[in-house]
């Protein structure tokens, strides 16, 4: 179910879809992450993002099977976007169904943490200074 996509995707349908593939599920935990207003004492005005994405694509797939297999949870997904995005756009979005809360926390914390670390795309903040790629994953 992984996807990587230029438009906006709806956070309400993609949580709902996947909670309601799994009545089992006692735990649906998210994790979105958006484009903030500011970074390292700058004013954002846009972020780019740019990936390989065939590759990318690849990894984000291999994402959710290492998550499905390393944790006791019933399913998952993850959205990353591309592209121009704007200040309070959604860029990236990662759900976990399972039967209790622990196993999708930490699925879901495991996923953004090795998203950032494994998956190539890359940031390309646009400040009132000029802009900048970002090297390191906060």
């Amino acid at each position: 179910m992984a996807r990587l996509q230029r438009e906006d995707f709806d956070i309400g349908v993609e949580i709902r879809g996947l909670a309601d593939r799994y009545p089992g599920a006692g735990a649906v935990v998210s994790f979105l992450g958006t484009v903030r207003d500011f970074s390292k004492g700058e004013d954002i005005q846009k972020l780019v993002f740019e990936s390989y994405e065939g590759m990318a694509e690849k990894e984000l797939d291999r994402l959710e099977r290492d998550a499905r297999g390393q944790f006791d949870i019933l399913d998952c997904l993850v959205i990353h976007r591309f592209g121009e995005v704007g200040v309070g756009d959604n860029i990236v979005l990662i759900v976990v169904a399972s039967a209790h809360r622990p196993a999708g926390f930490e699925a879901c914390r495991w996923m953004i943490e090795e998203l950032k670390r494994r998956v190539p795309i890359w940031k390309n903040e646009f400040t009132t200074t000029g802009r900048h790629w970002v090297e390191e994953h906060p």
